[in-house]
């Protein structure tokens, strides 16, 4: 079974039903410029609500290595995803040489990730030959089936494909991605 990311949350709302739905991983975008900004301090209250064994991803763009390490530890941070043109020694000391996956989004200029677009999953496939690819990029209930039988990757990560409006998740939409996926949603509502 795929692993699912679901990003860009904004509210407890959101992250229990995705965490309840079978989501293993929710997604908090630290980006001022993002649509789907989350303050750490509401962040951390968040992640203090969550289920064992969900993690907790902060999404950091070209922030200072500094910065970053210290919201990770006063948000008790499982996972960094750095989304911008962080260098390779920047990516080594963030990941403290512990890089797990390639998450692959679209490219979109002026964008930094969630553009909601999806591109030749034939490049994740070739990706796989580097490591494991987290694949993203236009995501949705329609096409996570295909995409995953296409790609076969451990996980996928969807944001935009699952709202209602930016950072706002849509609940039928969210249901329909998990059913898509086989998962057996058994909401703890």
């Amino acid at each position: 079974m795929v692993r699912v990311k679901i990003c860009g949350l904004t509210n407890l709302a959101d992250a229990r039903l995705a965490s309840d739905l079978g989501a293993h991983a929710l997604g908090f975008i630290f980006y001022p410029k993002s649509p789907r900004y989350l303050a750490p301090e509401a962040a951390r209250d968040i992640i203090a609500q969550l289920p064992p064994l969900v993690l907790a991803v902060g999404v950091f763009v070209n922030e200072e290595l500094a910065t970053v390490r210290e919201l990770a530890d006063q948000m008790g941070l499982d996972w960094l995803q750095l989304h911008g043109e962080e260098p390779p020694d920047y990516c080594q000391a963030a990941y403290q040489g512990r890089v797990r996956a390639f998450l692959l989004d679209t490219y979109k200029s002026g964008q930094k990730g969630g553009t909601g677009q999806i591109f030749d999953w034939s490049l994740a496939v070739s990706a796989k030959n580097w490591g494991p690819v987290i694949l993203a990029g236009g995501l949705n209930p329609d096409n996570i089936a295909a995409a995953v039988q296409a790609v076969q990757p451990p996980a996928v990560d969807v944001a935009s494909g699952v709202e209602a409006a930016p950072g706002r998740k849509d609940p039928d939409k969210l249901r329909a991605f998990f059913k898509a996926l086989n998962y057996d949603c058994k909401e703890n509502l």
